[in-house]
């Protein structure tokens, strides 16, 4: 039987993704100029690189494969909606290894081959579970290539990767194709071509529901609403898709059509029936504006007018930290004297975006979060002679889908006495993730380390707990504000965690003046 051999590199570094920071150089986390730096601080204990051993194949079938190592992929940090961002990687071990394995008659699959060997080295290295879901991760490699074999096309061939990924129980640890890949980086600068609609997944009953609608954007010009489930897309059932993939059907080159069918989420409470949608959304060039603001003016107990600025921000895109910072200066030209920051129904997005956000809000040498890996090291992320654009007193929104970046940003904020949280435990999604571009195109996604907030809390699968609850059967909040109109302010009062906000920070400014 054929054999190939194929070389890989003990210390695969992510390829970085465009608009990244360059692996030469520590990373910049500032939304400009004079912005603040950021620092790591790493408490990583010193030890030998660990020794890689490559066996030769099997005299007698030649179709088992040896043991190999490859990667130690430098760390990049996504979210949950999946986009990334480059941390500085650990020291490179110059080391190299062969891994020899049977040739497919079909070549695009022997290219997925290689793939997967890729692959199975990053993860072997760096996967923040080291007995890899208690299984032989190489014994893995071995059944996997032996059932990939026989297959004639490149797609069945990453399926049997993917269902490799997936034995690691962890949902966010996967593979991509190339095609899926190039999906995945469209809207990272802030623009795609879609219809307009976030979605998420509900963790209690596993519906894909509308978070939100770009106001103004196809799916909202169609109706379509917060609470919405979606089932269908072009036909084909949604059961069983993970969020991505159900956000890749619906973009699209502008100009052309999808087709989805949802179930109505205000249903009809008196005779039990819940209505069907059937819609067809012209696709567009979407511009995702993140934020959305107010100045709600109210009066204090001493007769005193007050303005509060309310900032909502539905998602960490590469533009919501720049987008904030003009915010806060435009409101503090005119006269506001505390803010609300509204992250709820926020799933994440670019982590140094909601490190950039922090920066907006603190001061001096703060520690912002913490990473530990799986041998239990930790590094400090802190920034480097911080300064805030306002020492305002602050209340940040949050809710059980506030995820992620989100997580990160309130604990910054909540850890280092910056702001007090209302609202409800948040999602407890904290989990860092390399991003490698592999060979062949596709991507590679691995769990690498968690977070940690400043204070050293865990979020992953815990949450952050808010200072204040607001019950969920007097929540009440609105949807998507466009916050330009004149009775937005009022709709805002409506919402009763703002109204337990504005009373939080009276107290604060109270004991402010009093001091």
């Amino acid at each position: 039987m054929e054999m190939v051999e194929c070389s890989l590199a003990a210390s695969r570094a992510a390829r970085p993704m465009p608009g990244r920071v360059p692996r030469s150089r520590a990373p910049v986390l500032g939304v400009g100029a004079e912005r603040a730096r950021l620092r790591v601080r790493s408490e990583r204990r010193e030890q030998p690189p660990p020794v890689v051993r490559a066996s030769a194949p099997p005299e007698r079938d030649g179709g088992a494969l040896g043991k190999a190592a490859a990667g130690l992929a430098a760390a990049a940090v996504v979210s949950l909606t999946g986009f990334a961002v480059d941390f500085a990687p650990p020291p490179a071990r110059a080391e190299s290894l062969t891994v020899a394995f049977p040739v497919s008659k079909a070549r695009e699959v022997n290219r997925v081959q290689r793939t997967l060997v890729e692959a199975w080295g990053l993860i072997r290295e760096t996967f923040v579970d080291p007995t890899f879901n208690h299984q032989d991760w190489d014994q893995k490699l071995q059944q996997t290539m032996v059932e990939m074999f026989p297959l004639k096309s490149a797609d069945a061939a990453y399926g049997k990767i993917s269902g490799m990924v997936s034995t690691l129980g962890d949902p966010f640890t996967r593979i991509i194709t190339p095609k899926e890949y190039q999906s995945f980086r469209v809207g990272s600068d802030g623009n795609l071509q879609g219809v307009g609609i976030f979605i998420n997944r509900d963790p209690a009953s596993g519906r894909l529901l509308v978070m939100n609608c770009i106001e103004g954007g196809p799916a909202d010009r169609a109706g379509i609403r917060e609470g919405d489930e979606l089932v269908e897309i072009n036909g084909n059932s949604v059961l069983g898709l993970d969020v991505e993939a159900v956000a890749q059907r619906l973009r699209g080159r502008a100009g052309t059509t999808v087709e989805v069918k949802l179930l109505d989420g205000t249903g009809n409470e008196r005779s039990g029936r819940i209505k069907q949608k059937e819609v067809q959304l012209s696709r567009e060039v979407i511009n995702l504006s993140p934020l959305s603001t107010a100045i709600i003016s109210h009066r204090s107990g001493d007769g005193h007018e007050g303005k509060t600025g309310y900032v909502r921000l539905a998602a960490f895109s590469q533009t919501a930290a720049a987008e904030m910072e003009r915010a806060i200066k435009k409101m503090e030209d005119q006269g506001v004297q505390s803010y609300i920051l509204d992250l709820r129904n926020n799933p994440g997005g670019l982590v140094t975006a909601g490190l950039d956000v922090a920066q907006i809000w603190l001061d001096g040498d703060e520690t912002l979060v913490n990473t530990v890996d799986r041998e239990g090291n930790v590094q400090a992320i802190n920034m480097v002679q911080g300064q805030s654009l306002t020492h305002d007193p602050l209340v940040v929104l949050v809710n059980e889908e506030s995820a992620s970046a989100s997580e990160i940003l309130a604990g910054a904020l909540h850890d280092n006495g910056r702001a007090i949280l209302v609202g409800h435990k948040t999602f407890g999604k904290g989990r860092i993730q390399s991003v490698t571009e592999l060979d062949d195109g596709s991507a590679l996604f691995i769990t690498v380390a968690k977070y940690l907030s400043p204070a050293l809390h865990e979020i992953d699968h815990v949450g952050i707990q808010p200072d204040i609850q607001c019950t969920a059967d007097t929540l009440s909040l609105p949807r998507a504000p466009s916050l330009t109109g004149n009775n937005e302010a009022a709709s805002l009062e409506m919402d009763s965690c703002i109204m337990v906000a504005e009373q939080a920070l009276e107290i604060q400014q109270s004991k402010g003046s009093a001091s």
